[in-house]
């Protein structure tokens, strides 16, 4: 198991304490496996504090403009909500004032076509 995974553990136990099933990838880190289940929010509001801080990694001006366009599609599609990525890594933040937790929750039940579009796809669109 990765120092990072063995970081992770006692928020993934606090995130099972809470309800949520968890699995483990072939490194040997948890994640959770059902992010559809009504707890998550709460689950991962309260566990939060014991969340290991990652490192941030800059994004290349490339990814970043992808991400952008990636966000962008995802508003014009249908997702009004759907926040811009971080300006520095590039990611979208699972988390408000991104979207409520119960809009992430239904994001891939109820937009899949969006998903499908907006997604980057290796060599381009």
């Amino acid at each position: 198991m990765s120092s990072l995974a063995a970081a992770d553990i006692p928020f993934y136990k606090c995130m099972e304490q809470h309800g949520l099933t968890l699995g483990y990838g072939d490194d040997g880190a948890p994640h959770v496996e059902d992010k559809e289940n009504p707890v998550f929010g709460d689950a991962q509001k309260a566990c939060a504090p014991l969340e290991p801080s990652r490192a941030a990694v800059r994004a290349t001006p490339e990814e970043l403009a992808a991400a952008r366009l990636a966000s962008a599609c995802m508003r014009e599609h249908g997702v009004s909500w759907y926040p811009d990525p971080d300006p520095v890594t590039g990611e979208v933040l699972y988390q408000e004032p991104g979207g409520t937790a119960e809009q992430w929750q239904a994001l891939r039940r109820d937009h899949r076509d969006a998903i499908r579009a907006c997604s980057p796809r290796p060599g381009g669109r």
